[in-house]
């Protein structure tokens, strides 16, 4: 690792499941805010990487910007949305007005700079219906694609780190990821990897699957560089059955991210204990 201060830091949670009548969901982010802040008061940005709230309702939004109000953060704090975030059931064009309202965006998809490294933001355009092989997907219309695609080539030959910020991960990479319901996580989802790939040092950061990031492979490198964000709310694992359970009804974790000249520093949290996850300490070179 440099010896050198980090050119900047910023914190990574998701899954937060939060809704108004759920106190526990309340003091879960309140205490995982509270904590980070301990560690980096001057970190550059909070990501929540979607599933803010369980239940799609404006009520929730509220909750947690009222949390946010009330516990320090970094100033700037970035969202993507979730699948939680349909969950009102009322459709797709009021479920993304409502996190669009809430979070003062005009796409769920859009770009941000810290730094000179950019920050990209991907997210679902539909949900459901239940019942259907889809229900819980990222799926990307061609628009986003094809955003995505001029942002490619714009910043294809940037020797710094790219971030990119998707709720689902992507099938057949990550620990858990094979399992039925995970296969079909993003629509399309070989688009998607077929672009992200071009960039140099590209970090992408997925959530939605609550798995614990004491599992081996919660990070690999091939074709780019993929990291699960954990979660907020509580914590899961494989049921040996073929498909997926809580293991941690008081588990909570994030990643604390420093980026340095020469690589990126990437550290798991367990804010339940307010300890480092040993199993989750990784330092990535930035080749040039």
């Amino acid at each position: 690792m440099s010896k050198t201060k980090p050119s900047f830091s910023f914190f990574v949670i998701s899954d937060i499941q939060l809704t108004v009548t759920n106190e526990v969901s309340h003091h879960k982010l309140a205490y995982a805010l509270q904590d980070l802040n301990e560690i980096d008061s001057e970190a550059a940005a909070l990501v929540i990487n979607g599933d803010l709230i369980n239940d799609g309702r404006k009520e929730s939004y509220n909750k947690i910007r009222e949390i946010l109000k009330m516990n320090p953060h970094p100033e700037k704090v970035f969202f993507t949305i979730g699948n939680h975030e349909f969950f009102q059931n009322d459709g797709n064009i009021a479920s993304i007005g409502r996190f669009l309202e809430f979070s003062g965006l005009e796409k769920v998809y859009y770009e941000q700079e810290i730094n000179e490294c950019s920050f990209l933001f991907l997210g679902t355009e539909s949900w459901g219906p239940v019942g259907s092989p889809v229900k819980d997907s990222a799926v990307l219309s061609r628009e986003q694609l094809k955003w995505l695609e001029d942002k490619v080539e714009k910043l294809k030959h940037q020797t710094k780190p790219v971030f990119v910020f998707l709720h689902q991960p992507i099938p057949f990479t990550l620990y858990g990821t094979d399992l039925k319901y995970y296969q079909n996580a993003i629509i399309p989802y070989r688009e998607l990897v077929k672009r992200v790939a071009r960039l140099k040092n590209v970090f992408f950061f997925s959530g939605h699957s609550h798995f614990d990031l004491r599992f081996p492979n919660m990070y690999v490198d091939s074709p780019f560089h993929m990291l699960n964000t954990g979660a907020v709310y509580d914590t899961w694992g494989p049921d040996g059955e073929g498909g997926d359970t809580v293991i941690d009804s008081e588990g909570s974790q994030g990643l604390y991210i420093q980026v340095f000249q020469d690589n990126v520093l990437i550290k798991g949290r367990d804010f339940s204990n307010k300890k480092w996850i040993q199993e989750y300490q990784l330092t990535i070179p930035v080749c040039c």
